[in-house]
This record gives structure tokens, C-alpha cells and sequence, in this order.
């Protein structure tokens, strides 16, 4: 059972306090999840919003549910704002669309990525398993060496353990339903 902890201050300032209380270093995170320390520490410092796939390994990590990383304010203020909250990182913004809870498995996300994107910063990774199914637009995804392109309509679902990437080559915007399994 994942411990519980105190929602207080951003997501940055939480994952900092949760490194400290556990005495990891930046580089010791950073081996833990596969993601540069720059990349952690533009998080901690709330420069960047980590992809799902860093948020995912970082509840396993500090052994707390995956909902439990989010300020109980900033979802208040989110709901208030719009229905839907959308959260830009690098390379796309994505929306969640399942019901969060320590007891569930599955997380589905709405996905977007801008016309002619490249994948920016770290690879993606993390346990368990995904499935990607285009709406609109198309998309190429690299996991491991294996690269797949998919236009609408089209989907594939492999083990997110595996680094992966994902671009959007065409000129359109790309939406895609993400659904990933937390074991």
C-alpha cells in the first residue's frame, strides 16, 4: 500500500522534499529513472512539467500513488478554470482522462502534438504496458530501435518499460488516446 503524504507546494517542491527525505541526489534520481539531472532539476525547480511516463516511475520510486503528486489546490483551481485540465510539456499536452485512485490500474490520457514535432529531452520509460491509438493526424514512434509510423485510425501497444519516443511528422495536428497499464 503506497504511503500517504502531505500535498503542500507544486509538484517540483513535493518531488524535491520526497528526494531529500529519501537522500537521493539529483545524479541517484536520475539513474533511477533514466531521465538527465538537468531534466529532474528543471522539474524540482518548476521550469518543466514532467511527462506522465517520469511521474509514473517517480510514484513507484517514492512509493506513493501516482494522484498523490498533485496539489490538492491546483486541482481545485484546475476544475474551476476547465473542465478538462491540459498540461503542456516539451514535446505535447496532454489531458487525463480516467478517474484517478489508488486502486486503479489503467490511466487514459488525450494526447496532442503540434504539426511537424520532434521529440525534445528524455525518452520516455516506465513499468507496465501502453496502448496508442490515433484519432487524427499521424504519428511515429521509436521503441528501442524500432521505429512505427501510424496514421489515423491505427494503433499499437507494447511495453512501456522499453524507452520510447513519440513525433508527429505531418503537417496536422496529432490527437491520440493513451491508455497506460500501472502494474
Amino acid at each position: 500500500m503506497p504511503k500517504k503524504e502531505k500535498n503542500v507546494g507544486s509538484f517540483g517542491q513535493r518531488i524535491h522534499t520526497l528526494r531529500e527525505k529519501q537522500g537521493l541526489s539529483l545524479e541517484e534520481l536520475a539513474h533511477e529513472t533514466g531521465y538527465p539531472p538537468d531534466i529532474l532539476k528543471k522539474i524540482e525547480d518548476d521550469d518543466t512539467v514532467p511527462p506522465v511516463s517520469l511521474v509514473i516511475q517517480l510514484s513507484h520510486i517514492f512509493k506513493i500513488d501516482v494522484d498523490q503528486l498533485e496539489n490538492v489546490k491546483e486541482k481545485k483551481a484546475s476544475r474551476r478554470r476547465v473542465k478538462s485540465h491540459k498540461k503542456r510539456v516539451d514535446s505535447y499536452a496532454y489531458t487525463s482522462l480516467s478517474r484517478p485512485g489508488s486502486d486503479k490500474r489503467l490511466r487514459s490520457y488525450l494526447v496532442t502534438i503540434a504539426p511537424e514535432t520532434q521529440h525534445k529531452g528524455a525518452e520516455y520509460h516506465h513499468e507496465g504496458e501502453e496502448f496508442v491509438y490515433v484519432l487524427k493526424g499521424g504519428l511515429t514512434i521509436q521503441i528501442g530501435d524500432n521505429v512505427t509510423k501510424l496514421e489515423e485510425g491505427g494503433y499499437i501497444h507494447f511495453n512501456s518499460a522499453l524507452h520510447h519516443t513519440l513525433s508527429n511528422p505531418t503537417k496536422e495536428t496529432t490527437e491520440l488516446l493513451v491508455t497506460i497499464y500501472i502494474p
